[in-house]
C-alpha cells in the first residue's frame, strides 16, 4: 500500500519525458522543411548584441564623464593607482629600486636575495606550520631557484602579491554587503555567477581597451576572475555564525560596527580563511592569461615555449608555478589553522622574535650579497634543467609510435567524434530550448524551467547556436571519458588508503598545473584538431571526476556499512547498493565540476584549432573585438549555468531520494 502513491506520482513524469522526446524526434527527422526557423534562427530576429556591447564600450572610453574626469580618465587613474604597490613589490623581489626610465635607469638599491627570500619563507612556514611546513616552503621555492625560473618566478609572485589582498578585501566587503542587504545579494548572486562562468578571453579585450596593456590591466583581469570565490564565501560564513555568539554580542552592548567586526568576522575566520586561499590558487591560475595582456613571469614563459613547442620549457615553468602554489596554498591553511596564543612578557624581542629574526636575516643576506654575489644571484652555472630530456621524450614517441598514435586518433575521430557532431550539429534549436524547459521544470519547477529555456534561447537568438553546439559535443564527450577514467580511480582510492595517497599527490598535481601545459604534449602528439582538444580537455578537467567520487565514497555512513555487512552482504554489494547509491550526490556534483573544468579549457584550445565559442573568443581578443568576445563568452557562461543548475537539481532530488535532506 505504501509503494502505490509512489508509482503514482512517477508514471506522469515518465510519459511526459517520453511524450517530449517523441515529438523532439518528430522535429528533427521531419521539421526541417516544414518548419526551417527551428533549425536556423531567423537573421532578421536575432538580437545584435555584439555591435551594441562594441557601441557601449566606444561610448565609455570616448564620451562617457562624470563633471571634471571622463570614464576612461578615471580606468586609468584606477590603472595608475594599481601600479604604486604593484612596483613597489616588483621592485623588491625582482628589478630592484631603479632610478631613471628606460634604458637610462640605474639600479640604486638591488632586490632582496634569493637568500633572504628562501629564509623569509622558511620563517613564515616555522611560524605558521613547524618544521616540516618551514622546509616544505623553503623545498619549494629552492626548487623555482635551481631550475632557473627564479627571475620569472618574482615576477608572478609580484602580481599575487599585489591581487591576493586587493581581491580578499573586495570579496571581504561585497559579501558583508551581500549578508547585511539581502536585495544586494539578490542583484550580485548573478553577476558573480557570470564573473566565474565567462571565460576570461572574453573580457580581457574591454580591459585592455579601458586599462591599457601591461601588468596593472592584469591584476585587473585577476581580481575579477578571483573575488567571487572571497564574496559567496563570506556571505555564507557570517550567515553561519551561531547565534548565541551574537546575542552575547547584544548582551555586552556592541553597536552594529562593533558585531561585525568585532564579534562575526572573528568567529568566521576559518571560512574566510579558506576564501583566501581560493583566491590565491584562482590568482596562480591566471598567471598564463594575464601574460597575454602585460603581466609577465612564468606564465609568459609558458606561453612562449607554447608557442615554439617547447614541451620541456613549458613543463619546467608550469612546474614552477605548481611549486608556488604549494608553498602558498600550505601557507594559507596553516594560517587559518593558527591560533592566537597569550602574548609573551618580555621586551620587543621576546614578543615579535619571528619578524626581528626576517628582519635580521634580509639585512645580513644583503649585506652578504654584496660580498658575494652569489647569495644575491644564483649563479647559471649551477642551474638545472630537465627540458631538453623531456622533450626528446616526446620526440621518442612521435618517432616510434606515429602510426599507431594516428590510428587511434583517426578511429575515436571517425567513430565517435564526427558522428556525434554531425549528431548535435542537426539537432533543432528549438527542440532542444522546449526538452531543457521541460526537464528543468520536472527537476526544479517552473522557475528553473524558464530559466535554463531563457538562456538556451538567448544562445540561438544571438546567433550562437551553431558555435554552441561544437562545444556542447566537446565537452559532452570530454566529460564522459574524464567520469569515465575518474569514477573507477575514485573508488579504487576510496576503497584502499594505499592507492589513495598517490592518486592525492598526482591530481593535487594536475590541479595546479597551468591549463597551458596541457596543451603541450597533446600538440606534439596528435597534432592540431578536435581530438587534441579532447585529450587535454580530459587530462584537466579528470581532477573533480576522481576527487568527489572519493569524496562521496569516504563521506558514507560507517553504521550502514557495518548494517549492511551484518545482512550478509558481500563487498561488491556493499560497493554497489550501500556505497554508491549514497554517494550520488557527490558525484553529481563531481559532474557538475567536471563539465566547468571542460568549459575552462575549451576556450583555451581555440588555439589548437577548434571551431567553437572557445574560437570566438579568441578571435575577438586578436581583433580586439569586445563585442564578439563578451557574446560568445556570455554563450559559454549560459551553458555552463544551464548545467549546474541541472545537476544541482539533479544531486539535491538525489540526496531527497536517499534521506539525506528535506525534499
Amino acid at each position: 500500500m505504501a509503494t502505490r502513491p509512489r508509482i503514482t506520482r512517477r508514471f506522469p513524469v515518465w510519459t511526459g519525458w517520453v511524450v517530449a522526446l517523441v515529438l523532439f524526434w518528430a522535429l528533427w527527422s521531419y521539421g526541417e522543411g516544414l518548419l526551417p526557423w527551428a533549425f536556423d534562427y531567423p537573421k532578421s530576429m536575432r538580437i545584435p548584441a555584439a555591435r551594441w556591447i562594441s557601441a557601449f564600450t566606444k561610448w565609455l572610453l570616448n564620451e562617457a564623464s562624470f563633471g571634471l574626469f571622463t570614464f576612461a580618465e578615471f580606468t586609468r587613474f584606477i590603472a595608475a593607482v594599481l601600479d604604486v604597490p604593484y612596483r613597489f613589490v616588483l621592485s623588491l623581489l625582482s628589478s630592484g629600486f631603479l632610478k631613471g626610465e628606460g634604458s637610462q635607469a640605474v639600479q640604486i638599491l638591488p632586490p632582496l636575495s634569493w637568500v633572504a627570500v628562501i629564509g623569509s619563507g622558511a620563517l613564515l612556514g616555522r611560524y605558521a606550520g613547524g618544521v616540516r611546513l618551514a622546509a616544505l616552503v623553503a623545498g619549494c621555492l629552492i626548487f623555482v631557484l635551481v631550475f632557473g625560473q627564479w627571475q620569472s618566478a618574482m615576477v608572478t609572485l609580484a602580481s599575487i602579491l599585489v591581487a591576493v589582498p586587493l581581491g580578499v578585501a573586495g570579496g571581504l566587503l561585497l559579501g558583508i554587503l551581500a549578508f547585511r542587504h539581502p536585495w544586494f545579494e539578490r542583484a550580485i548572486r548573478p553577476v558573480l555567477d557570470l564573473m566565474q562562468t565567462i571565460p576570461v578571453f572574453a573580457y580581457l579585450v574591454p580591459i585592455l581597451i579601458l586599462f591599457g596593456f601591461g601588468p596593472t590591466a592584469a591584476v585587473v583581469a585577476t581580481l575579477i576572475y578571483a573575488m567571487p570565490p572571497m564574496t559567496r564565501i563570506t556571505e555564507l560564513a557570517l550567515r553561519r555564525v551561531p547565534s548565541e555568539l551574537t546575542d552575547l554580542g547584544r548582551m555586552v552592548g556592541c553597536t552594529r560596527r562593533q558585531m561585525l567586526w568585532r564579534v562575526m568576522v572573528p568567529a568566521s575566520k576559518d571560512p574566510l580563511m579558506v576564501g583566501v586561499n581560493q583566491v590565491i590558487m584562482l590568482s596562480l591560475n591566471m598567471v598564463i592569461i594575464a601574460s597575454m595582456i602585460g603581466a609577465g613571469g612564468l606564465g609568459f614563459d609558458v606561453l612562449a615555449a607554447l608557442r615554439r613547442l617547447d614541451f620541456g620549457a613549458g613543463l619546467e615553468a608550469g612546474l614552477a608555478i605548481v611549486a608556488l602554489a604549494v608553498a602558498l596554498d600550505r601557507l594559507s591553511q596553516a594560517f587559518a589553522r593558527l591560533r592566537p596564543e597569550p602574548a609573551p612578557v618580555g621586551g620587543i624581542v621576546a614578543r615579535h622574535p619571528y619578524l626581528l629574526s626576517g628582519l635580521a636575516l634580509i639585512l645580513v643576506a644583503g649585506l652578504a650579497g654584496l660580498a658575494l654575489p652569489a647569495l644575491q644571484r644564483w649563479p647559471a652555472a649551477y642551474e638545472l634543467s630537465t627540458g631538453t630530456f623531456w622533450s626528446r621524450v616526446v620526440e621518442w614517441i612521435n618517432v616510434n609510435f606515429f602510426d599507431t598514435i594516428e590510428a587511434v586518433k583517426n578511429a575515436v575521430l571517425l567513430n565517435l567524434l564526427v558522428p556525434f557532431k554531425r549528431f548535435l550539429g542537426g539537432l533543432p534549436w528549438a527542440g532542444v530550448v522546449a526538452l531543457l524547459a521541460y526537464g528543468g521544470w520536472r527537476l526544479g519547477g517552473w522557475r528553473l524551467g524558464l530559466l535554463v529555456a531563457a538562456l538556451a534561447g538567448l544562445i540561438a537568438a544571438t546567433g550562437q547556436w551553431e558555435k554552441a553546439a561544437i562545444t556542447v559535443y566537446l565537452c559532452g564527450i570530454s566529460t564522459v571519458f574524464a567520469m569515465l577514467i575518474g569514477l573507477p580511480v575514485g573508488i579504487l582510492s576510496a576503497e584502499r588508503d594505499a592507492i589513495w595517497a598517490p592518486v592525492r599527490v598526482i591530481i593535487d598535481t594536475l590541479q595546479t598545473l597551468p591549463s597551458f601545459v596541457y596543451l603541450m604534449p597533446a600538440v606534439m602528439l596528435f597534432r592540431v584538431g578536435d581530438f587534441t582538444a579532447m585529450i587535454a580537455v580530459v587530462a584537466y578537467a579528470l581532477v573533480p571526476a576522481v576527487r568527489y567520487t572519493v569524496l562521496g565514497l569516504k563521506s558514507v555512513d560507517p553504521r550502514l556499512v557495518e548494517a549492511g555487512r551484518a545482512m550478509g552482504c558481500t563487498q561488491g554489494q556493499i560497493l554497489w547498493r550501500i556505497k554508491l547509491r549514497l554517494a550520488l550526490p557527490e558525484i553529481l556534483l563531481g559532474l557538475n565540476q567536471t563539465v566547468m573544468f571542460a568549459l575552462s579549457m575549451l576556450v583555451i584550445t581555440a588555439l589548437v584549432g577548434t571551431r567553437d565559442l572557445g574560437q570566438e573568443v579568441y578571435i575577438a581578443l586578436t581583433k580586439a573585438d569586445p563585442g564578439r568576445g563578451l557574446v560568445a563568452g556570455l554563450a559559454v557562461a549560459f551553458i555552463a549555468i544551464i548545467t549546474d543548475r541541472l545537476i544541482s537539481a539533479s544531486a539535491r532530488a538525489a540526496r531527497a531520494r536517499l534521506g539525506l535532506e528535506a525534499a
